[in-house]
């Protein structure tokens, strides 16, 4: 498996790993997605081969905070290291930002994830969060 900047958004891969994973709510406005992808700080994607098995879309301004959007493996792929090696890039380019979040699902599956990757609660470090939709 390799990790490396997706710089040329593809619609054709793109689009079967959001619907893979769930996540119709992207993949219903595919102009919204491309322009996301396109307008990110950073995607880098996990290949074996010719075959894309995952994503990791970041944004912000790469020095006081960057906010991890998107983490997507597809779901066969899954617990396999492709997630981690995906938030370890993240974490090795950006280590001397101040600030990396995420917002992610509230169940134990993925929080348990993201504590083993030093992650930590906003309540547990003295924060709270907001979110518009």
């Amino acid at each position: 498996m390799g990790i490396r900047e997706y710089t040329d958004y593809r619609e054709d891969e793109i689009q079967p790993l959001y619907d893979a994973v769930g996540w119709t709510a992207y993949t219903r406005d595919p102009a919204a997605l491309r322009n996301g992808f396109v307008h990110s700080l950073l995607v880098l994607a996990a290949y074996e081969g010719d075959e894309l098995l995952g994503v990791i879309r970041a944004v912000g301004d790469g020095f006081t905070i960057v906010f991890i959007q998107d983490v997507l493996v597809y779901p066969e792929r899954q617990r396999q290291g492709v997630g981690t090696a995906l938030v370890e890039a993240v974490l090795d380019r950006y280590g001397d930002v101040r600030q990396i979040e995420l917002a992610t699902d509230d169940n134990e599956k993925t929080k348990a994830f993201y504590r083993s990757m030093g992650f930590r609660t906003l309540s547990e470090l003295g924060c709270c969060g907001f979110m518009r939709r």
